[in-house]
């Protein structure tokens, strides 16, 4: 790998890999991308009614193969499965991101008064809201809304239909936000789009995070 540093991307959705390793071209081309998938962890986490103890096992033991293996980092793509991230990093000698860390470090960061985060699930969409209001506390009002007819868009790869099942959630809700969160990765090729039409900052986890990657990654070397 021609000593490049080893990144493993671990996902539930395959739809969020595209926008993530176009993320790691872009922030972090000296990266070598390493994609982990178990495409059941979605499904069982919603037919289970949210994470079990088997199934934040169950990526604990992909974040171990990762660490095992040499990665000199890793980032899980499915926001459901945040707090696995976050308990792993605390003893994993690298860094170990949740997908949305980098993503709410913008939030409350950037200045904004009020954001509209969207999802293409009720489940991923209420666990977002709630971990995002947690973090940013009371520095920004957070509003959550539901576009559902993306999540087939974006298993087809259809980025019109995307954009557009996207841009009708965000305008039917209610006004008064002055960007938008995409919550999850599969949402985010549609980012560039919605910001033209919306005329809004629209913030995407993929770039975030592989951008942040970079600097914890490379903030030691010369």
């Amino acid at each position: 790998m021609d000593g490049k540093p080893l990144v493993a991307l671990i996902s539930a959705v395959r739809a969020s890999i595209p926008p993530t390793l176009e993320a790691f071209a872009s922030a972090f081309p000296d990266a070598e991308p390493w994609n982990i998938v178990d495409d059941r962890l979605l499904e069982d986490a919603t037919d289970q009614g949210g994470l079990t103890p088997h199934l934040e096992l169950r990526m604990q033991r992909l974040i171990d193969h990762a660490l095992t293996e040499g990665a000199a980092g890793v980032l899980l793509t499915c926001s459901l499965y945040a707090p696995v991230a976050h308990e792993a990093a605390a003893d994993a000698g690298v860094p170990v991101l949740a997908p949305d860390d980098a993503v709410f470090m913008a939030v409350r960061d950037q200045g904004y008064q009020s954001v509209l985060l969207v999802s293409s699930a009720e489940g991923p969409l209420a666990d977002s809201v709630a971990r995002l209001r947690a973090f940013v506390a009371a520095g920004v009002e957070v509003h959550g809304a539901l576009a559902a007819e993306a999540a087939p868009a974006a298993r087809a790869g259809d980025i019109d239909a995307l954009t557009a099942a996207i841009a009708a959630a965000v305008r039917s809700s209610a006004s008064g936000f002055d960007a938008v969160v995409l919550g999850q990765y599969s949402l985010a090729p549609a980012a560039a789009r919605l910001a033209a039409e919306l005329k809004l900052p629209v913030l995407a986890g993929p770039q975030y995070a592989a951008e942040r990657l970079h600097t914890l990654i490379t903030k030691d070397k010369p």
